[in-house]
């Protein structure tokens, strides 16, 4: 079968006046029969071309598929007086997602059970699960036709319904004010840029819907959130060099948002609140590796920043998370991730230890404030994924949860090691690889070698079930962590 050869109509586009000549242009057209009739031809082709392998496909898809354990829960979190967890039960597509009053002993509550709601459509996502404060109403937005477009509903969990409120055009996230009755959410323009924040009133119609924060520069991207306190109602907007935000208490809806420190380019920050003080991680000063500071809820500017953990420029910061009583802050060390604590009160400064060369490890789900437990997540390319509670006061660890592999699954049969290996311009390059025991690490050992670097994005030594399928046939996996990514600190973006 000969491959199918895509015809070429010359389009002309300029910008900057400069004329770029596209070719295939013309394939963007998504309604269009001819390029229909392309890609279906290219689809027979493919098919033609792998029908030898067709075997292979089915046996590797069947190895693949009977490692995963399909009646599945997520680790239970606590909020606001409730457990809420995920399930996933054996031969069903989409999750359920319930919680628990008080204890964990008591019987399940329903938020939503996807299933059911996605009968009859040939897309579903369910997404932006927001509960109000009250426990009785949660936002939601769906997507039933993958274009990330989402449709925001109200349901009243006291009685299951659905309420009349609809809210199109969204980002599928929202934000509740104290009173229970205030929804924020961000708006897509054509693009599918997240550029307006609005404010709708519980049973009233979305043309009644307040703008109260437009993003008219197209490099800036706006986000809406509240603060872990619960005490205020945060607008982001950011660029690649620049960030923005604007608060109001969230007992407050009604009340003009203030701009916590104006834009500047090359000032990059973000935000949380604690007690009277917003602490502030920015790179501020040329603090190209990012620095933690404070200021007092009165006075944000940045001429009222203080430091609480200077810049060093061997260790990225990569955030934070506030606690009552402790503060944890993610630092990434010669590439490897760490974790320090430290207490407020000054008692206590430490890291979390990790024994492996090379890992991921991330500060998990930590809703609640009032709180000395720590939960983050660890995985690396011989550990399954793992979601640990750590007790900061005592030390102690507690797996809640670690991926099961079902099969003879053993990981002392496999090696994890990193290496580095010199670029062209002399610079060390550090690559994480997993092996079994008894591969050979030579160069006439099959290799798939995995990298990419850009908008300061780190690919992380990660556990794969599915990777086990090559490792078994003596395949050597590595991620090389190129430039572009940020593995090595900032510069290395």
């Amino acid at each position: 079968m000969q491959a199918p050869i895509a015809k070429k109509i010359e389009q002309k586009l300029e910008k900057h006046g400069d004329i770029r000549i596209d070719n295939y242009y013309w394939l963007n057209d998504r309604e269009n029969s001819e390029v229909i009739n392309y890609l279906n031809q290219e689809n027979e082709y493919t098919k033609a071309i792998l029908q030898p392998t067709e075997a292979l496909q089915t046996k590797l898809f069947e190895e693949m598929k009977a490692r995963i354990k399909e009646d599945d829960s997520s680790v239970p979190y606590k909020l606001n007086g409730y457990w809420y967890l995920t399930e996933y039960q054996k031969g069903k597509e989409y999750p359920i997602h319930k919680r628990r009053k008080d204890s964990l002993e008591n019987p399940d509550e329903i938020l939503f059970d996807v299933n059911t709601m996605a009968e009859g459509h040939s897309y579903y996502q369910l997404g932006g699960i927001s509960m109000a404060p009250n426990n009785q109403l949660v936002s939601f937005g769906v997507d039933n036709v993958s274009r990330r477009i989402y449709t925001i509903q109200i349901k009243d969990l006291t009685t299951g319904e659905i309420l009349s409120d609809k809210i199109e055009n969204t980002t599928g996230g929202s934000v509740w004010a104290a009173d229970n009755k205030t929804l924020f959410y961000t708006r897509k323009d054509e693009t599918l840029r997240a550029y307006q924040i609005w404010k709708h009133k519980l049973g009233t119609k979305q043309e009644d819907d307040i703008l109260v924060f437009e993003e008219v520069d197209d490099t800036f991207n706006a986000f809406v959130y509240k603060s872990k306190s619960r005490d205020y109602i945060i607008i982001g907007s950011s660029s690649t060099v620049s960030d923005e935000f604007r608060y109001i208490p969230s007992n407050q809806p009604d009340a003009e948002f203030k701009i916590f420190q104006k834009r500047e380019r090359d000032l990059e920050y973000s935000i949380e609140h604690f007690g009277d003080s917003f602490y502030i991680q920015t790179n501020k000063d040329d603090a190209f590796n990012f620095k933690l500071m404070k200021t007092s809820v009165e006075k944000t500017e940045q001429e009222n920043w203080i430091d609480v953990i200077p810049h060093r420029e061997e260790t990225l910061i990569e955030g934070f998370e506030i606690f009552k009583n402790y503060l944890v802050i993610e630092e990434r060390t010669n590439g490897l991730l760490q974790m320090n604590i430290k207490a407020w009160d000054n008692s206590t400064d430490y890291y979390l230890p990790f024994n492996e060369e090379t890992y991921t490890a991330n500060v998990g789900t930590n809703p609640d404030f009032d709180t000395d437990i720590l939960r983050y997540g660890y995985t690396s390319l011989t550990t399954p994924s793992s979601v640990i509670d750590f007790n900061m006061n005592d030390k102690t660890f507690e797996i809640k949860k670690e991926q099961v592999v079902i099969g003879d699954f053993d990981k002392e049969n496999y090696i994890s090691e990193r290496i580095w290996a010199e670029a062209r311009d002399g610079e060390m390059v550090p690559i994480s690889l997993v092996r079994r025991k008894d591969t050979p690490l030579s160069a006439e050992t099959p290799l798939l070698l995995y990298a990419y670097g850009s908008y300061g994005y780190t690919i992380e030594p990660y556990f794969s079930s599915v990777r086990l399928s090559l490792l078994d046939r003596g395949f050597i996996y590595a991620i090389a962590h190129i430039r572009g990514g940020q593995y090595l600190g900032r510069e290395w973006y």
